[in-house]
């Protein structure tokens, strides 16, 4: 029952205001914690009850007994009954009319523009919103990314010491301007102060490492704390990564509040919070969110886009663009992960858009300069010897862990996910991202791997020793005079094989706890950890491959390219490969991943070496399960999504999906001059289902159209305010003119604007193929299923759905419904 009120809350209420207060709320869609079951109906029995007879015939008509010279797709009134063509929460907008919508409004301004100069600049305007709207969405996106940059450092910083100089620089900027630094101790200077100096008045010691200690475990869980409070007390929305509920937006699902401004707010502050706290998690993925947001919330300035909600899934796909752009630093791996990951309908224009929006996202955040190094990243690498074929074999095996690695994280993670909501640990999500957190933070501490933030991390995977550095990664020896000469290989000296033991013992630990900090209630991206897991693995593997080549410079595989003493291995060079790898393993992204590691490291001349293992985990992973994490998670929480990369290859017939089912009542239809309003009202109030077929009558059953519970519902209640005379034995009428009635009977009732003249209908042969293609192409949200122009019954988003996890025979069963924004992890 409490599915059920909540999927069909407004319907069953009667009242004009419930609804129109709830389709004028300007916070758009989805819910990162709202669980929806296929197994309950909500649109997929749209058209069942018990007012037709068992066998009764229905023949197809365009207009009942009146003609029809419309060639819209609803007869439109010269004034549009305000509520009617929204759509209520946790509901799947209509593409069809929604594109018509466009198209009507489109062709009144082109009629009017040459009327007057102000009609004429109206239409300039209505001509320049898209391109304002995106370009609003790229500078508020490229702003607020600068913003949780520049944050999240200092904060995260903020566990380990202070500046005294400057409470507002983090460490590396407080030391800038210090001239008592050392080549060796580059990060130690006088104007910043441990807690244990500021606390206790020493440095080293024993004393002042438990100290440390302490603090960097209190600061962590602080930032834990506060992050989940507000989460919980202001935006349970702004919990999780939002990429699933993205794609299930863009996809045309709604769900009010997931995109509005506190959730925009709650996810920018929290976000920060989130990464300051040490957990095992990112920003990228919630910037993507945080863009979309603002794209949202700027496309109610303009009526072209607030009034339509498929125009406004084309602002959201470039707000989605300038997120990854701002994220990465990569504006065209953004328009690539919109197109590739993200969007569902995606024409030439959004693609153009999205270019535009992630171009200023990303000239907004080279301005603000939040690295200080004059680049979009922090971990921006440049590598100065060449790969060679041989290395081949290291980047495919590394494709190889990268596909184990998401195949295993996608399972691990789902089932842990599964079972926080089976179990009564779900229900206290603020002891959960506690206990994470203190784990984290007394397991991160010792290792200083895992102790600094995970960019930091990266960077310092991907970066090749030279002069400059200082890691204990680049700590070699020398045959010659005991310093290494950087532009040849050497042996490793104690301080590598120190560091490739703590990087081990990281790599598990960032395996472990990523699992299970990712569907936490706090913003959480996926990036991050699985590039830095990758990073690690791919470091060691490439330390291990230039010792070889140093130690075994006669095997055949380093004969011919490898000279003595020549810098022939890159260890960094894997690291980055390795990255790519894992998120690629979790993700299953191809194209737009390659570019953006391209353009996140400046890696030009390593195409080749990322496309290869990029592609080697994407098979190995898809050997497992062709699913990503999102799509994981997406199914997970039951969103109604149709993947339009997944093939349907099974022989099943329209019939056997449509409703109602052989057992089921028959369809409940109304006649289009016979009812009243009472008996209309009757037949809402007894039914759930979400729309009507309209029939010319009980003797002729010819299909007159189609007519949405929620308009006819906000019709009544408008009619009866506006219009007088209105009553219960009011006459409803769909066609053109009025029936004749007597002379004594009330004002009848004109309900033909609501009516879908056209919709749309497969015969009960037609092959579930084709239906699915339909579905994902036109973007239906029902469609009827007709024998001989005999209307047998519907197919929903929602049937198809059922149908093909009935068959994934070994899928586990959706997650049943669950109210309220905590039930939801991605």
């Amino acid at each position: 029952m409490e599915s059920e009120q909540l999927y069909h809350r407004g319907y069953c209420r009667n009242s004009y205001n419930s609804i129109a207060s709830a389709s004028s709320d300007e916070e758009l869609l989805d819910g990162a914690g709202v669980i929806m079951d296929f197994h309950t109906t909500e649109d997929d029995n749209l058209l069942d009850g018990d007012a037709a007879s068992p066998g009764s015939n229905y023949a197809m008509s365009n207009g009942g007994g009146a003609p029809s010279s419309s060639t819209h797709l609803l007869d439109f009134l010269e004034e549009p009954i305000p509520g009617v063509g929204t759509y209520d929460d946790f509901h799947t907008i209509d593409w069809v009319r929604e594109k018509c919508k466009d198209r009507e409004r489109h062709r009144k301004i082109n009629s009017k523009k040459k009327e007057s100069a102000w009609e004429f600049t109206k239409s300039l305007y209505d001509a320049w919103s898209g391109w304002l709207v995106v370009t609003l969405t790229g500078l508020a996106s490229g702003a607020l990314a600068g913003l949780i940059d520049i944050a999240a450092d200092w904060m995260n910083d903020l566990k380990e010491g202070v500046c005294l100089s400057a409470l507002w620089f983090n460490h590396e900027q407080c030391c800038w301007t210090s001239n008592e630094t050392t080549f060796a101790e580059r990060d130690k200077c006088p104007q910043w102060k441990s807690w244990a100096e500021l606390i206790l008045g020493q440095a080293e010691g024993p004393g002042s490492y438990i100290m440390n200690y302490f603090m960097y475990i209190y600061w962590a869980l602080s930032f834990a704390f506060l992050a989940v409070c507000l989460v919980k007390v202001f935006a349970p929305y702004a919990c999780g990564s939002g990429i699933p509920e993205i794609k299930t937006i863009l996809s045309g699902f709604i769900i009010r509040g997931y995109l509005g401004k506190w959730t925009l707010m709650i996810k920018t502050i929290t976000l920060v919070l989130a990464v300051a706290s040490g957990l095992s998690l990112g920003k990228e993925g919630p910037l993507v969110h945080v863009a979309c947001c603002c794209g949202n919330i700027f496309s109610y300035l303009f009526p072209k886009y607030s009034k339509n909600e498929a125009k406004k899934r084309e602002v959201l796909s470039a707000a989605s663009a300038a997120g990854v752009s701002v994220a990465f630093g990569a504006p065209i791996g953004g328009v690539l992960f919109s197109l590739e990951e993200v969007s569902y309908y995606f024409p030439l224009k959004t693609l153009w858009r999205s270019f535009f929006a992630a171009l200023v996202a990303a000239f907004v955040l080279r301005s603000i300069n939040p690295f200080g190094n004059s680049r979009l990243v922090l971990f921006y690498v440049e590598y100065h010897t060449p790969w060679y074929l041989f290395e081949l074999i290291p980047f495919i095996l590394l494709g190889v862990f990268g596909g184990l690695w998401g195949a295993f994280f996608i399972k691990a993670n789902i089932a842990w996910c599964r079972r926080r909501k089976s179990t009564r640990f779900g229900r206290y999500p603020v002891l959960e991202v506690i206990l994470v957190a203190a784990i984290t933070a007394v397991v991160a501490f010792p290792n200083p791997y895992t102790r600094k933030n995970t960019s930091e991390l990266i960077k310092e995977l991907f970066t090749d020793c030279g002069p400059l550095e200082s890691s204990q990664l680049c700590q070699y020896r020398s045959q010659m005079n005991g310093t290494k000469a950087f532009s040849d290989d050497q042996p490793a000296g104690p301080g590598v094989y120190s560091a490739m033991w703590q990087l081990c013992l990281a790599l598990i630990f960032k395996i472990i706890m990523t699992i299970f900090t990712f569907g936490l209630k706090v913003p959480s991206g996926l990036f991050i950890p699985s590039m830095a897991i990758g990073a690690i693995a791919g470091r060691i593997v490439g330390i291990a491959m230039e010792q070889l080549a140093y130690y075994h410079h006669d095997w055949f595989l380093f004969k011919e390219w490898c000279e003595v003493g020549a810098d022939c291995i890159t260890p960094g060079l894997y690291a980055m490969v390795g990255a790519a790898a894992c998120l690629g393993g979790v993700t299953r992204m191809t194209v737009s991943l390659v570019i953006i590691v391209f353009e996140l490291t400046g890696g030009l001349e390593y195409i080749v070496p990322l496309m290869a293992a990029v592609m080697t985990s994407k098979w190995v992973g898809d050997a497992f399960g062709r699913e990503g994490i999102y799509e994981a998670h997406i199914r997970l929480n039951g969103y109604p999504f149709l993947d339009s990369k997944e093939e349907f290859t099974h022989t099943t017939l329209a019939r056997e999906v449509m409703r109602p089912r052989r057992n089921d009542p028959p369809l409940a239809v109304l006649t289009q001059d016979d009812l009243t309003v009472e008996e209309l009202q009757g037949i809402i109030n007894e039914t759930s289902y979400n729309g009507f077929p309209v029939i010319v009558s009980k003797e002729s059953q010819r299909l007159v159209g189609f007519a949405l519970r929620r308009d006819i519902t906000i019709a009544i209640e408008n009619a009866r305010r506006k219009q007088e005379g209105i009553v219960l034995n009011s006459r409803v009428y769909f066609t053109q003119h009025a029936p004749t009635l007597p002379a004594d009977s009330p004002r009848p009732l004109k309900l033909r604007s609501i009516l879908d003249m056209s919709p749309f209908t497969v015969t009960d042969h037609t092959p579930m193929e084709i239906v699915v293609d339909i579905f994902r192409k036109l973007g239906l949200r029902q469609c009827l299923v007709t024998h001989n122009g005999i209307v047998l019954g519907i197919i929903t988003k929602k049937n198809i759905l059922e149908h093909l996890e009935e068959l994934k025979q070994q899928s586990p069963p959706l997650a049943p419904p669950l109210r309220g924004g905590w039930g939801g992890d991605a």
